[in-house]
């Protein structure tokens, strides 16, 4: 029997060791559902015959911008230990996992999208190009994550805790809530943890046999699983945002009622 090749871990994976060693303390409870495709394709065909292609992605971080301002305890985020303390942040940043290639190594790279309770979708998509299409490489977006890889890993260890643990300016180097998708390939659904209070994550649109007003329709949709830490909010609320969201999905471009509420609580605050 050959024995197994051994080797140190690639330094271009530090950075998610550091990150996962870094939110064990998160406590996960793990929601998902199903949502109907058909409005999101519908726009996303008409798009396309104006030249213009949206990633679900893209929509999913619009959408989510809108929920998370109309649920502004789920956009927050928690420090722990003896005296933990919850930041709840005035705006929303989306935190976008990549696929992505740096120094010859496939590894997962995050982009942070700011201002989404109120960003346009052409805006997002341009953000989500500019990430997916980039060198890892050479992007200043990623020069921190460079930069661990280039430092012995303790000493990395140390510099990745000190920027991210502070809650003051967690919402800029993590978002506030964060979308992984993994719908290019054969997934259904999938669950992930992203360091942030809510996590979203995207499986393949399929089409699939569904009942609607009473009778048996072959319908594309996607699952929706959503990711909560217990600490910060509660399995009631989390079904909220996640009903907010699939409201907001399924009836893409028809109407904005999540938007709609998020503009309520603004103005309530202005009163």
């Amino acid at each position: 029997m050959n024995n197994p090749e051994i080797t140190p871990v690639a330094a271009q994976r530090r950075h998610t060791l550091f990150f996962l060693r870094e939110f064990r303390s998160i406590s996960p409870v793990f929601l998902d559902t199903e949502v109907d495709a058909r409005a999101l394709l519908a726009h996303r065909a008409s798009a396309a015959q104006d030249g213009r292609r949206y990633s679900i992605v893209s929509y999913l971080l619009q959408v989510g911008g809108r929920v998370l301002a109309a649920h502004p305890e789920a956009n927050a985020a928690m420090t722990g230990g003896l005296w933990p303390k919850v930041a709840r942040f005035p705006s929303v940043a989306g935190k976008l996992a990549l696929d992505r290639r740096i120094g010859g190594k496939r590894v997962v790279l995050a982009a942070v999208l700011p201002g989404l309770e109120h960003a346009g979708l052409d805006a997002i998509q341009n953000q989500v190009e500019h990430y997916r299409d980039g060198d890892p490489d050479t992007m200043p977006e990623f020069a921190g994550a460079r930069k661990l890889h280039s430092l012995p890993a303790l000493i990395g260890r140390v510099a990745y805790r000190k920027v991210v643990r502070p809650l003051a300016g967690r919402a800029r180097v993590l978002g506030t809530f964060s979308v992984t998708s993994l719908g290019h390939r054969p997934v259904d659904g999938f669950h992930s943890v992203g360091g942030t209070t809510i996590t979203l994550g995207v499986g393949r649109i399929a089409e699939r046999a569904v009942v609607v007003d009473g009778e048996v329709a072959v319908v594309p949709t996607f699952r929706l699983s959503l990711a909560f830490d217990h600490r910060v909010i509660d399995g009631a609320e989390a079904a909220d945002v996640l009903a907010d969201l699939v409201e907001g999905l399924t009836h893409y471009g028809k109407d904005e009622p999540v938007a709609a509420k998020a503009r309520a609580i603004e103005e309530t605050a202005v009163r």
